[in-house]
């Protein structure tokens, strides 16, 4: 029915009414809802929006900072590590346009593609816009190429062909392997993490005086032990044939391989199986047969280790070469041990922390308050505390308690 000339009154299903009103302007439509509240129709809240986006002012003020942005992307991480739930990174850059261009465009491109969860920043402020989708429960690479494909139809509802053309859409994803990103063409989130982690001035700092330490401790404790260095050598010799360094592949640090040095302790050509076995089974099984096995993070009665290779262990001497490894700049005197490939594979999404965190060490905050008697996760959350409060008077003070540790031997074997 027609009211006063004002506008219709329609009947809306179980809804109840619907007034449209008619002006000059583009009709506004409301609801009254059974209880005769007015209420705006979704169409109304899609055209306010668009309203809102296309002054280019407002449109910037939807965005974040990219200090924010980084900020949030290293958060989702480890929230995502913790629930085991992929998430997806979106980045838009524009090439062979001016500065300024199509960026207004782009940004209510990605506005009207995106979820009301997901987060919309600047990850290179003024270059590249950043896009994040949490919470990704079903097939990740194919949300991720979904989001891409939407993405890309909002760019060409809005901009010419050549604007379009000029804008390059990357995608990374956090939770998935390797393999199956490269299989789908998609990239690891990893590296926009070392690039979102800025360190502050005095973070600096502390690092150039903690290498300072392990440079200048390194030369040192290399000097004045030499002699024992001659002693332990002599004695691997006699006691078993083959070299008396064991040379292995760690992960170090930004999970960057490296090759530890050790005096051996195992007969050559051992078989690795048997720790392998160990370590797989320790870093997955639940608490309760990991307080069965008293959580202890070495094998013991291992028979791959020759008579002086078992002293060696249990006074930690086998350490020592690490020193050199230490002048060399792969490890440092104090941070989490470095662990082997197989090792990492077993990792939970936030164990992978420590190995990006610090780089490895000698010693560090579990060796000095419980050795192998720690449990693995017990172990990580003490190296990620590490982490998170690094500086050279923490170093100073675990390198003190470390010698008191090796002579009480708590879980050493």
């Amino acid at each position: 029915m027609t009211i006063f000339g004002l506008g219709t009154l329609e009947r809306s299903g179980a809804r109840g009414w619907r007034f449209i009103r008619q002006t000059d302007a583009l009709p506004a439509e409301f609801e009254l809802s059974p209880d005769r509240t007015p209420a705006l129709r979704r169409s109304d809240i899609d055209r306010s929006a668009h309203a809102r986006t296309t002054d280019p002012r407002k449109t910037r003020r939807q965005v974040m900072n990219d200090a924010v942005f980084r900020t949030v992307l290293v958060r989702e991480r480890k929230r995502a590590d913790r629930s085991n739930h992929p998430f997806i990174v979106l980045l838009l850059s524009q090439s062979a346009v001016p500065v300024h261009s199509g960026w207004d465009e782009a940004i209510e491109a990605l506005t009207a593609a995106k979820r009301d969860t997901d987060v919309l920043g600047w990850f290179e402020q003024g270059a590249t816009i950043g896009l994040i989708v949490p919470d990704i429960s079903a097939d990740a690479p194919a949300v991720a190429l979904d989001l891409e494909s939407r993405v890309r139809g909002e760019l060409v509802k809005r901009l010419d062909p050549r604007m379009a053309s000029a804008i390059a859409l990357q995608l990374h994803v956090h939770g998935v392997p390797e393999e199956t990103l490269e299989q789908t063409g998609l990239w690891p989130v990893k590296p926009l993490l070392e690039k979102a982690v800025r360190r502050e001035p005095g973070v600096r700092v502390q690092e150039l005086f903690k290498r300072a330490l392990d440079i200048a401790g390194s030369a040192v404790l290399l000097s004045l032990l030499s002699p024992l260095f001659l002693v332990i050598a002599a004695l691997v010799k006699l006691k078993s044939p083959g070299p008396v360094f064991f040379k292995q592949t760690r992960v170090g640090e930004k999970a960057r391989p490296f090759t530890m040095l050790k005096f051996r302790s195992m007969r050559v050509n051992a078989d690795s199986a048997i720790h392998q076995q160990y370590v797989s089974w320790f870093i997955t099984a639940s608490d309760e047969e990991k307080k069965k096995a008293q959580g202890v993070f070495k094998l013991t009665n291992d028979p791959r280790i020759t008579p002086i290779g078992n002293l060696l262990r249990k006074t930690s001497l086998d350490e020592l070469p690490q020193l050199w490894n230490v002048l060399r700049g792969d490890m440092s005197l104090v941070g989490p041990r470095p662990p082997l490939e197989y090792e990492v594979q077993k990792y939970a999404p936030w164990h992978c922390r420590r190995v990006l965190e610090a780089k490895p060490g000698i010693t560090g905050l579990w060796q000095v308050t419980g050795r192998s008697r720690t449990t693995f996760d017990e172990m990580v959350r003490l190296d990620l505390r590490y982490a998170r409060k690094v500086s050279v008077w923490t170093d100073i003070k675990i390198l003190l308690a470390t010698p008191r540790a090796v002579i009480m031997g708590k879980g050493a074997c």
